[in-house]
C-alpha cells in the first residue's frame, strides 16, 4: 500500500532500540515512509526517518494493532524481551512468551487480517541453540534446539508465524541473527567496549573459538532485500557477516581501533569457567569461551546477497560511535 506521495509504507516495531533505529534510517533513504510501534509516547520528537509514531502499549496477548496496520504494506517485527535477570527461572520464560510469543501471535494474526503483504520476523540464531563446534556452524536445516526462555519463545513464535502463512495470503520471512553490532550497540558488546578502552587486562588469551556476528546495516540491508524478494517468501534464513573470528582475534581488532594494544592474559579456559561458575557468571564464560558459527550461505545463494560492510569496518564505525558517545551517555 502507498502513502503520501505514492511512497510504500512499512510499519516497524521496536523501531526506537539498537537495530531499529538503523532500519528506520534505511527504509527512509530507500523511500519508504516509516510507522513506528512503541509503547508508549514520549516527550521527545521522532527521528526524521519515522514518519509517524504510533502508541500501541505493552506488547502481549492483547495488545490492538488494528490503528497501527492502516495503509501499511510490510511489517517488520522487532520489538522482543530479550534480557531477563531471572533467566533460568519458569518466571523467565512466562515473561518472555507473554511478549515474544503470545505478543508476535496477537501481531501476525492481526497482520494477516488488515490484508498486509509481508511480514519479517526478526527471530535469534538461539532458536539453533547456543554453541556450535568450530568446524560445525549452524544452517537452516539443522533441527531448533533452543536453551533459554528468550531462544525457545523466540522458537514458538516462529511455528505461530508459519502457520498463520499457511492458513492466509500473508508472506513471511524469518531471519536469524546472531549476535549483532554496531553504533548505538548495548548490553555485552558494550561492556566489552569500555573493558577494553580502559585497558583492562583481559583473561582471554588462550581462547582457542570461532564466533559470528551481524553488523546491524548489514541486518537493515538483509532486511531491506527482503521486503520484496519472491525467493524470501516463506523462507527462515540464518545471518553472519561472512567473517568468523575468536573472542581474542575481536578484542585484538577493538583494541587496535582504540590506538593501544590489547592486554589478553593467558589463562586456561578450564579455569575461567571454573570461576564463572563460583561468580554465577558462567553463562557469559561460556559465550566468550565457546564457539558459535553460522552458515549463511543459504541466503545468500536465494538473494544473491553479500553483506555491504565488513567486520573491520563495522567494528570501525562502533568504535567511533563509542568514543564520540562515551563522554555523554556511556
Amino acid at each position: 500500500m502507498e502513502g503520501e506521495a505514492g511512497q510504500r509504507t512499512v510499519l516497524v516495531t521496536g523501531a526506537t532500540g539498537f537495530v531499529g533505529r538503523q532500519v528506520c534510517e534505511c527504509l527512509h533513504a530507500a523511500g519508504f515512509q516509516v510507522k513506528a510501534a512503541v509503547r508508549k509516547r514520549s516527550d521527545m520528537p521522532a527521528p526524521p526517518s519515522i514518519k509517524e509514531l504510533i502508541e500501541v502499549g505493552d506488547i502481549g496477548p492483547t495488545t490492538s494493532w488494528n490503528p497501527a496496520l492502516r495503509g501499511i504494506e510490510a511489517v517488520v517485527h522487532l520489538a522482543a524481551m530479550a534480557h531477563l535477570p531471572l533467566d533460568g527461572r519458569p518466571e523467565a520464560l512466562e515473561a518472555c512468551r507473554r511478549v515474544n510469543t503470545l505478543g508476535t501471535e496477537r501481531l501476525v494474526r492481526s497482520v494477516a487480517d488488515a490484508d498486509v503483504r509481508r511480514f519479517i520476523y526478526i527471530s535469534s540464531i538461539k532458536v539453533n541453540g547456543d554453541r556450535t563446534a568450530v568446524d560445525a556452524p549452524f544452517s537452516e536445516i539443522d533441527l531448533p534446539h533452543p536453551l533459554d526462555a528468550y531462544g525457545q519463545s523466540k522458537w514458538e513464535a516462529e511455528q505461530i508465524i508459519q502457520d498463520v502463512a499457511g492458513r492466509s495470503t500473508l508472506e513471511t520471512v524469518i531471519l536469524r541473527p546472531p549476535l549483532m553490532y554496531g553504533p548505538g550497540v548495548r548490553a555485552n558488546f558494550l561492556a566489552l567496549l569500555r573493558w577494553i578502552d580502559r585497558g583492562m587486562p583481559l583473561p582471554f588469551g588462550l581462547i582457542k573459538n570461532r564466533r559470528s556476528m551481524l553488523y546491524v546495516g548489514n541486518l537493515a540491508d538483509v532486511i531491506m532485500r527482503c521486503l520484496d524478494a519472491p525467493a524470501a517468501k516463506g523462507q527462515t534464513y540464518l545471518l553472519s557477516d561472512g567473517e568468523d573470528i575468536s573472542t581474542p582475534e575481536l578484542i585484538e581488532r577493538i583494541a587496535l581501533l582504540f590506538g593501544h594494544p590489547p592486554r589478553l592474559w593467558p589463562v586456561p579456559v578450564w579455569l575461567l569457567r571454573g570461576l564463572g561458575r563460583l561468580s554465577g557468571r558462567s553463562a557469559a564464560i561460556d559465550r566468550l569461551s565457546g564457539s558459535l558459527v553460522v552458515d549463511s550461505g543459504k541466503i545468500r545463494k536465494d538473494l544473491d546477497w553479500r553483506p555491504p560492510v565488513s567486520c573491520d569496518e563495522g567494528l570501525r564505525a562502533t568504535v567511533q560511535w563509542y568514543l564520540a558517545e562515551r563522554g555523554k551517555r556511556l
